[in-house]
């Protein structure tokens, strides 16, 4: 895990150097201010000469000002040592994640990515700070000021060493219990934010059901969990206090009954005692420096194992070497693959498919919910990988393309439609970085959103919310559709993506894929038969096989599923006129 992180400090590492050299010298100086002080008192006491005095006194004052200037300079280095750390965590994070597939992204949720990305970088941003400076400063500071204390008197630094043993082990002793219980805090931080996430995308739904109420009950309970999951390991953590306070409390209490003593009998002056106090005050300090550093380190240590388990997730999908990158033609087999998703590695989604689509075909694809269509579409640009049998497209095994090539000449519009914030036409230009202003308009004329685009006030260059909260289903999906054809890709999936659109404009969709991309490999997944009953063929799936293939009119007289759905559609009055 350390390893990992540490790689991502990259062009931070001058001031992550810099910071301990700093607090090193910090350190020297602070170490020789009290033998300076001791001096004084010494001198002063024994009434010997004042020049003396005056010039120790301006040396300790030097000495100040050059731990005060190392002291500034080794806050800024590590300040910026540490954000810039933090910053390359993320930014090595969401690289990372942007190559995974499917399969990798299934394993961590959609909130988790967040909380790892924002309050887990911050634990551990805050953690490399104190590393870098606390737990340099205090372990240095207290050796040099115990070597001082067996310069001074080595009976004092004997209390020191027991007291340095009886906490190490109390700190040993809190991180073995503290730490399983702050991974859990953590695991339910992204329960608490899938929770809201879902709440604010779906506040039309609970507004409208009157569930206001029902999810603040909700977000109350995973709050409790995480208070009181909180609260076991504060009990742990707050015994850290306690047990330095009685420690710093009986060597002061030690130090003056011995020093008193000593001081009587002559074996130990004034000046050497109130450096003593000087060195047991920076000892018990580091003392304290190194238990607040510890509880920090406990609680990032968590939050560093999860990022860590973002960058070392190795992607699933690569490109072979050699790697094709022209697509010959829109020509799709599947011959005899299986499919299983590797969250569930033994149940096959997909068994035996074996379909051969020439280039040019309209397919339509028709089934009931959880009969794979989505994940037969899925294999086409390699999404997920077969888990055996062959994909080819253009004759060739999709696993020998690069992904990049691949994916570019197979345009997917997938069930669930996002669009960006940003404006109508950044949005579209996701299909087309370059795509003209005369290229945005063709496309949106083929999916047939020109019209509406055109009704809002500022055009194409109306801004779009988050999600694109702003239009309706059916302009969300017409657009969608307008920026998967402005790649021109040589197959063109649609993967139920016109559920929202009324009839007419469906039946207008179709129209123009016929007239205006005849040379494009279609691939139309609907629930409702008019959407496909046009096609050269329908595949029918059920339970992840190809029930039965053929046209409308043939589906109607060899497949009992096929007329069934037909029948039952038909004698509801067809398709919803809604959508626009």
């Amino acid at each position: 895990m350390f390893k990992t992180l540490l790689k991502q400090i990259g062009d931070y590492k001058k001031d992550a150097i810099l910071t301990p050299v700093f607090v090193v010298l910090e350190v020297i100086m602070e170490v020789i201010i009290p033998i300076m002080m001791a001096a004084i008192i010494d001198y002063g006491l024994a009434g010997q000469s004042m020049g003396r005095v005056v010039a120790i006194g301006l040396a300790m004052i030097g000495a100040a000002m050059l731990a005060l200037w190392f002291g500034v300079e080794s806050g800024r280095t590590a300040s910026s040592a540490s954000s810039g750390f933090a910053m390359n965590l993320r930014q090595a994070m969401y690289e990372r994640i942007q190559t995974f597939s499917f399969s990798n992204i299934d394993k961590f949720s959609t909130a988790g990515l967040v909380t790892r990305m924002t309050t887990d970088v911050m634990n551990v941003q805050q953690a490399f700070q104190m590393s870098i400076r606390i737990c340099v400063r205090a372990p240095i500071m207290l050796v040099s000021a115990m070597v001082m204390t067996f310069l001074i008197h080595p009976r004092f630094a004997l209390i020191f060493l027991i007291v340095i043993v009886c906490l190490a082990a109390v700190l040993a002793l809190i991180s073995s219990r503290a730490n399983p219980t702050l991974r859990r805090v953590f695991h339910e931080y992204d329960e608490l934010n899938a929770r809201v996430q879902e709440n604010v995308n779906g506040m039309r739904v609970v507004k409208s059901f009157v569930r206001e109420e029902y999810e603040t009950r909700r977000f109350e309970k995973e709050s409790e969990k995480i208070r009181s999951l909180f609260v076991s390991a504060e009990k742990l953590l707050a015994l850290n206090s306690p047990v330095m306070q009685f420690s710093m409390y009986s060597c002061i209490l030690l130090i003056s009954w011995m020093g008193a003593r000593m001081i009587i009998t002559g074996s130990l002056t004034e000046g050497q005692l109130m450096s003593m106090f000087t060195y047991v005050i920076n000892i018990l300090i580091s003392l304290m420096m190194v238990s607040m550093t510890f509880v920090m380190l406990i609680m990032s240590r968590a939050s560093g194992e999860r990022i860590s388990e973002v960058l070392t997730e190795e992607p699933d999908l690569y490109n072979v070497p050699h790697a094709i990158k022209e697509v010959a033609d829109g020509s799709i087999d599947f011959e005899q693959v299986g499919f299983a998703y590797p969250s569930n590695p033994g149940k096959e989604v997909i068994s035996d498919l074996d379909i051969h689509i020439k280039p040019g075909e309209t397919i339509g694809v028709l089934g009931g919910t959880g009969s794979a269509k989505s994940s037969f579409a899925a294999l086409i640009p390699r999404l997920y990988e077969a888990t055996r049998g062959e994909v080819r497209v253009g004759g060739v095994p999709v696993k020998d393309y690069d992904m990049a090539s691949l994916r570019d000449n197979v345009a997917m519009v997938l069930q669930k439609n996002v669009l960006f914030s940003g404006t109508i036409k950044e949005n579209l230009r996701w299909g087309k970085e370059d795509a003209t202003d005369e290229e945005i308009i063709r496309a949106c004329r083929l999916a047939q959103a020109d019209e509406f685009i055109r009704d809002f006030p500022a055009g194409y260059d109306t801004r779009m919310e988050r999600g694109g909260a702003n239009v309706s289903g059916g302009q969300k999906q017409r657009l969608c559709i307008a920026r998967a054809l402005l790649k021109k890709p040589k197959i063109l999936i649609l993967d139920d993506s016109t559920s929202a659109v009324d009839t007419k404009t469906d039946a207008l969709i179709r129209r123009a894929f016929r007239e205006e991309i005849p040379d494009t490999t279609k691939i139309i997944i609907a629930q409702r038969i008019s959407s496909i009953q046009d096609a050269d063929r329908i595949l029918v799936f059920d339970n992840g096989r190809m029930e039965a293939a053929g046209t409308h009119e043939e589906l109607l007289g060899s497949c009992p599923v096929y007329r069934e759905i037909y029948e039952s559609q038909t004698k509801e009055g067809g398709d919803d006129e809604s959508g626009k």
